[in-house]
């Protein structure tokens, strides 16, 4: 949705903290369903939990499809967020499918196949919003979307379970969670209004703070915790999550401010982009993300992951002060949009192919699921705090903010992804158990 978000606040009224909002809703979704889906795979197998979720997403584009106004559009958004879940399924069918030595390029390679359908949808996005409707922006995939869960159905090799079944689901463990990530979205929608109400926002951080010390309580005495925290307390795997988090967060930002800076109309700023070219000028930055799996499952094997994330950290700060400082020309956000998703993606593959062959097989699935869930958090959160800058330097009556929240923002993204650096240097030469 990311080139048609300024599309969809002026066609729903919203406003640039309501679009951050949308944009991330899928995610935070996925970061309840990814570990879910982890777990489901190595118990159950990675091909039976997959169709499930795909059906469960082509429902959610459906919705989305028919959706009148936006609360309705955040519902199937809610439902779509179930294919975020795909992922460690993917990796469960490739570590039992491939022979140890190839696993971690062919991670970085679903990794990247994954990004490039969000590059597909990104180039058609725009198009078929402008040509046709909105609606159907969500229609045309969902029909794809059930066609691909067919054909999983009747042509993916089946994995056997290599899990147990007897312990059971984690239901108090996935209620804590669940309210704790709804309270966060609800944060994060409410955090750009706090001087309207800070008492409710006060309140939801305390409900906040209650859901996560419940989880975390709960999740220590679960016989088959929904994430294991003996996997967290490995230092690797910890470090792992938490530079997933920093990065994401810095690369966030940048996602959510590029688009809407080409869609401003400020006075010397901004490009009044339509959603079919902003498509086009972050093409780019989706082929960037694409081949940033597989080179950073080869440079992972090669370098290992201490120098493949210092190395994409470097390449991302020194692109976010550069927007910071130099945003004039359309070519400057393209390059710089391109060079913050490359980084990212290394970094991001690197920690992936790093944990997921670092811990036992039917532990994969798990695992990974604590990288993908440090990726949407980070992803939730930065895109949030882009739409409440935004949001808060547009004055009342107006839809143009000033270019000090575009450079606020990219500077406070360069100094969070450059602490990244920091954690970086305790990653051992490759991340291992």
């Amino acid at each position: 949705m990311s080139p048609t978000i300024p599309l969809l606040e002026r066609e729903l009224g919203m406003s640039q903290s309501e679009g951050a909002l949308l944009s991330i809703v899928l995610l935070i979704t996925g970061a309840l369903i990814t570990p879910l889906a982890g777990r489901f795979g190595d118990r159950y197998g990675g091909k039976r939990v997959l169709v499930r979720l795909m059906a469960v997403v082509a429902v959610g584009g459906t919705v989305s499809a028919l959706a009148p106004n936006l609360p309705v559009l955040l519902l199937g958004q809610v439902l779509q967020g179930a294919m975020v879940g795909a992922l460690p399924l993917s990796f469960i069918v490739v570590r039992n499918n491939l022979p140890p030595g190839e696993s971690k390029v062919a991670i970085g390679v679903v990794s990247g196949l994954f990004v490039g359908g969000g590059m597909v949808g990104m180039l058609s996005a725009g198009p078929v919003a402008e040509e046709l409707s909105r609606h159907w922006m969500f229609a045309l995939p969902t029909i794809a979307v059930a066609g691909a869960t067919l054909l999983v159905n009747r042509l993916m090799p089946a994995d056997p379970p290599s899990g147990s079944d007897d312990a059971g689901l984690d239901r108090p463990g996935l209620l804590l969670l669940s309210g704790m990530l709804v309270t966060l979205m609800l944060v994060l929608a409410l955090a750009p209004e706090a001087g309207s109400q800070p008492g409710v926002l006060g309140a939801l951080v305390v409900l906040l703070a209650v859901f996560a010390v419940g989880w975390v309580s709960v999740e220590r005495r679960a016989a088959s915790p929904v994430i294991d925290p003996r996997l967290l307390a490995r230092p690797a795997i910890r470090t792992a999550c938490v530079l997933t988090f920093v990065i994401c967060l810095g690369t966030s930002m940048a996602v959510y401010l590029v688009p809407q800076l080409f869609d401003e109309r400020g006075d010397g700023y901004g490009f009044g982009a339509g959603a079919t070219e902003i498509g086009f000028f972050l093409l780019p930055g989706a082929v960037a993300a694409t081949l940033a799996g597989p080179l950073g499952g080869i440079g992972d094997r090669r370098f290992g992951s201490r120098a493949v994330v210092g190395t994409g950290v470097v390449m991302m700060t020194v692109s976010l002060v550069a927007l910071a400082a130099v945003h004039t020309e359309v070519w400057h956000l393209v390059v710089g949009k391109a060079l913050i998703a490359l980084a990212n993606g290394l970094c991001v593959t690197a920690m992936m192919t790093g944990t997921a062959t670092a811990v036992d097989a039917e532990d994969t699935g798990v695992a990974t699921s604590l990288i993908l869930v440090s990726r949407v958090l980070g992803y939730a959160v930065g895109g949030q705090l882009g739409g409440a800058l935004l949001t808060a330097a547009t004055p009342p009556g107006s839809d143009v903010a000033a270019e000090s929240a575009y450079v606020t923002g990219f500077a406070i993204a360069a100094v969070v992804t450059s602490l990244a650096l920091f954690v970086a240097r305790t990653l051992p030469e490759g991340v291992e158990e």
